[in-house]
């Protein structure tokens, strides 16, 4: 429902439909594009599409992608900031089949534990290569700092302690959802992680709520829909106590799997 594709010389990457914003995705492989690089990349964005080998022109879309925002402050170091806006060449009309979500607004609340949905067309992807769907937790950002000790306020984790669900690489840029009654609303975008699905290294996200005043100040017509989530009770991760898990040990922290810039695409 807001999952979209970018293409890139026959190499595709998960993304996401967000109000008139796509999320779209490259990863940072040996080449290391980053900031001004950006902009020599040649994408198209695939939207109403649910099964990579099997295109259905009644619902499909593709547009284009005219121009790219890179958030100033992105950190090739720390993965911090890791947005960036970009303007399709067209407008997408919604359908049945492309539809929005909610963005979190500034201020929302995340708690440690809240029920998240990630999707995505990464790895590994079982033929015939459809959509997958994973439910995580929150971690909270004490809790994850202490695992992972590269967190930083505008990055929000999730994952199953113990390991086992994930999302893997392919995945980046893709949207971790969360439900307030009837309403989905996007809390972050896939970023980076430590390997898939290992135990005590949950997956990092890109948190949407601490970027709505830079979004819309760089959008002037059809601004998105932010809504403030607002998890219910004391948030256990305010009470969290770090105590290292057995067999950590601080080179972990380097070992970078996935590196991607996530970028919300916007239609004129």
């Amino acid at each position: 429902m807001w999952l979209c594709s970018s293409k890139s010389q026959n190499s595709w990457r998960s993304g996401c439909l967000t109000w008139k914003l796509a999320l779209a995705v490259w990863r940072i492989p040996d080449q290391q594009k980053v900031g001004s690089d950006c902009s020599s990349l040649h994408r198209r964005v695939i939207l109403g599409q649910q099964n990579q080998r099997d295109r259905d022109t009644k619902t499909v879309v593709e547009r284009n992608i005219g121009k790219i925002i890179v958030h100033p402050k992105f950190s090739q170091t720390t993965i911090d900031n890791d947005i960036a806006l970009l303007r399709l060449s067209s407008p997408v009309e919604f359908t049945d089949y492309i539809r929005p979500v909610c963005l979190a607004a500034s201020g929302s609340r995340f708690n440690n534990g809240t029920d998240s949905w990630v999707t995505g067309w990464g790895n590994p992807l079982p033929r015939p290569q459809t959509l997958q769907e994973v439910k995580v937790p929150v971690i909270g950002n004490r809790q994850c700092s202490c695992l992972l000790r590269t967190v930083t306020d505008n990055m929000i984790c999730a994952g199953v302690l113990s390991g086992g669900k994930d999302s893997c690489e392919g995945d980046s840029g893709g949207p971790m959802v969360s439900k307030q009654r009837s309403r989905w609303i996007q809390s972050g975008v896939v970023s980076f992680g430590f390997g898939c699905a290992q135990p005590n290294l949950p997956g990092v996200y890109t948190r949407v709520s601490r970027y709505q005043s830079w979004i819309k100040a760089r959008i002037r017509f059809n601004k998105p829909g932010f809504v403030e989530f607002t998890s219910r009770g004391e948030d256990p991760d305010s009470s969290f106590t770090c105590q290292a898990p057995p067999g950590y040990h601080k080179t972990t922290a380097k070992s970078y799997q996935t590196l991607s810039n996530i970028v919300f695409c916007l239609v004129r």
